[in-house]
């Protein structure tokens, strides 16, 4: 084959995290054994980048819009009209799409804490699952089948996406709102997070009615029978209306796909040009199928001449608050990830590649943070490395980027590495 340039970012969704008392004062990427990104960071050039700029929410849109070339300070217009893009959902110019959580909520009783709610919606119930147990492709749809019938009517539709992460789109609705991310109120009281806003009436009442028509669902009473908790709320939030964004292509000269399991990163795909590539067993979570994206990426790179990658393993893990999962995901991501991809990359002569997380979620915090984050640029044939390792602390040591949106300019045009 023809010594063409071939790019890859390969991305762990949350992989950055902070010192912890169990891992001895390291963190989980200190403590994982990841001899792949070790090498990718000992044989090219480490540093930290800040993907969240100040004043803006510390989520994967924002950051990963940083990562992708894109000030999110000029373009952002909330999470989920990016997702809907993803979805194939096309929103009028007045239209506004919310992300819609299928969530497990509890109430507090002498007791403990029960998942029965009696039907109705209040401050004080507690957010015991942002994911709602993870339900699966067969349960979602069992219930946004139920959403759609009984709530969708009028300007309100919901539009199914994968386990608990939906969609619903206001037409000419109102995206005055305030509303916590669920994942940021796991174990809390969602009084905490309570919506707020022109849209909060409407947002609650929708809320109040889900738990009404999910308490009696016929997936939970299977889940019941499992000793599986209840998916017994929706939550909605992140709203926002359609975005203009430039093409990948005319912004960098370069065509490009994506390669995800989340809605949300299909949607960034879609809004700047890429091609997305759907891998049958990518899930999301860390049973997703590693080796079907890194078969997918390589494949891809026949095709185009940059490839994202995506995994969203680290950032389940620690919003679960789980030092065991997070720490498998990373192991995961290394040996079935990035080894594999970079084998194959030499096949097209010389190539690049960025590796990195989007954000940080500590896992003493289960969220996510505006910590600045490593990363990593190795370029074939490597001739000459930083000798550091992937981790926070010697990113720390190497350069640093306050604007994330800088990035990815400076490593397509080969000026890091």
């Amino acid at each position: 084959m023809a010594d063409t340039l071939k790019y890859a970012v390969l991305l762990g969704d949350g992989m950055a995290d902070r010192p912890i008392r169990e891992l001895a004062g390291k963190t989980p990427l200190m403590a994982a054994r990841t001899p792949n990104m070790d090498s990718v960071a000992r044989n090219g050039t480490v540093g930290t980048v800040r993907t969240i700029p100040e004043g803006m929410p510390a989520g994967s849109d924002v950051a990963n819009l940083s990562v992708m070339g894109y000030d999110p300070a000029k373009i952002y217009t909330g999470r989920s009209p990016i997702e809907a893009a993803g979805m194939g959902l096309e929103l009028g110019p007045d239209d506004v799409a919310f992300r819609c959580n299928l969530v497990t909520l509890g109430k507090k009783t002498g007791d403990g804490v029960k998942t029965d709610l009696s039907g109705t919606l209040s401050r004080d119930l507690v957010m015991l699952d942002f994911a709602g147990g993870h339900p699966s492709e067969e349960e979602a749809g069992s219930i946004l089948k139920t959403l759609s019938s009984r709530l969708g009517v009028g300007s309100v539709a919901f539009h199914k996406g994968v386990s608990y992460r939906h969609l619903m789109v206001w037409e000419k609705g109102d995206a005055g709102l305030e509303a916590a991310p669920p994942h940021d109120m796991t174990g809390r009281e969602i009084g905490e997070g309570w919506p707020e806003g022109g849209a909060a009436p409407r947002i609650l009442e929708l809320e109040a009615e889900s738990i009404r028509l999910l308490a009696d669902h016929p997936v939970n009473r299977r889940r019941a029978e499992t000793g599986k908790e209840p998916v017994n709320a929706i939550w909605l939030w992140g709203q926002g209306k359609k975005p203009a964004m430039e093409s990948f292509r005319d912004r960098f000269g370069l065509s490009g796909a994506m390669i995800t399991a989340v809605d949300l990163m299909k949607g960034l795909g879609v809004s700047v040009g890429f091609e997305i590539v759907n891998v049958p067993g990518a899930t999301g979570y860390l049973d997703t199928d590693y080796e079907g994206k890194a078969r997918g990426a390589l494949d891809a790179l026949e095709r185009v001449d940059l490839v994202y990658l995506h995994v969203e393993a680290p950032d389940e893990a620690s919003h679960g608050g789980s030092v065991q999962n997070k720490i498998m995901a990373l192991e995961d991501f290394d040996s079935r990830i990035v080894g594999p991809v970079l084998d194959g990359m030499g096949k097209f002569g010389s190539f690049q590649v960025l590796l990195l997380p989007d954000h940080a979620t500590p896992l003493e915090l289960k969220t996510h943070s505006r910590d600045p984050v490593p990363f990593a640029v190795f370029r074939s044939p490597g001739e000459r490395g930083s000798g550091a390792f992937f981790n926070e602390e010697d990113a720390a040591a190497g350069m640093r980027i306050e604007r994330g949106h800088e990035l990815m300019g400076m490593f397509v045009r080969g000026e890091i590495g």
